[in-house]
């Protein structure tokens, strides 16, 4: 054998370790799912429902707000990812029937870098999210400043659309904006929680927030996916990034 046989050989044997490799995480990584998920479900449905009767008793509509969100394990060089999608579970926050417009424009902003216009905290501690949206009830203002409101997303994990650990599901008109190059945060499922959501969530630019996403699709691992859930209960308990 040549040596450039010999090259591609070597090759060859890299790409399928790497494929083993990253076959064996993601079995692994979904019997942890499934196990994590289903526990949680059953200690908190106490919680879950008080909740429910919290929303309920606050204004008239469903308790579940489902909504289509962008699937992740897809092909970065696909042109249309916005059009993959899956139904994603939350508590409800907002009275019922409300325009999307507003968000529409809020995110157009966001991901075309237009920072300052769009900043609800200040230069030293930037909020990049919709501080003071009409369309958000009493109870939701609490739900989503305590990430209770993301509970639900545990069923997403449960049926396979989510995993615990991954890129936050994006909206498909927000996707419809994504360059290619940001599509690469699509690559690994999405997540109930993720490097994004430890590092400062709604505090970071959207271009931060696609340099930590991508890094997660290149470093993912097991030991990766433990720190990442080990820094939630931290990132969540000081609300840091959440409105």
């Amino acid at each position: 054998m040549g040596s450039t046989g010999l090259t591609r050989a070597v090759q060859a044997d890299a790409r399928a370790r790497q494929a083993f490799g990253l076959a064996l995480y993601l079995s692994i990584k979904r019997v942890l799912d499934v196990l994590i998920a289903g526990t949680a479900l059953v200690l908190l449905s106490p919680l879950f429902l008080l909740i429910a009767i919290a929303i309920k008793l606050d204004s008239p509509g469903p308790v579940i707000f489902c909504q289509g969100r962008v699937r992740g394990e897809q092909d970065p060089r696909d042109p249309h990812p916005e059009r993959n999608l899956f139904s994603f579970y939350k508590f409800r926050s907002m009275y019922t029937g409300c325009d999307a417009a507003l968000h529409r424009q809020y995110v157009t902003e966001y991901i075309n870098g237009n920072c300052e216009h769009i900043n609800n905290g200040d230069k030293a501690r930037p909020l990049y999210k919709m501080k003071h949206d009409p369309r958000v009830t009493r109870v939701g203002r609490w739900l989503r400043r305590t990430s209770l409101d993301e509970l639900p997303q545990l069923f997403n994990v449960l049926k396979g659309d989510m995993s615990l650990v991954g890129p936050r599901p994006a909206l498909p008109y927000e996707v419809e904006q994504y360059s290619p190059s940001d599509r690469e945060r699509l690559v690994p499922q999405a997540g109930l929680t993720g490097l994004w959501q430890v590092s400062g969530r709604t505090c970071l630019t959207f271009q931060e927030m696609i340099a930590l996403d991508i890094e997660y699709s290149r470093r993912r691992s097991l030991w990766l996916d433990l720190q990442i859930l080990l820094k939630t209960p931290k990132a969540i308990l000081s609300a840091d990034g959440a409105w």
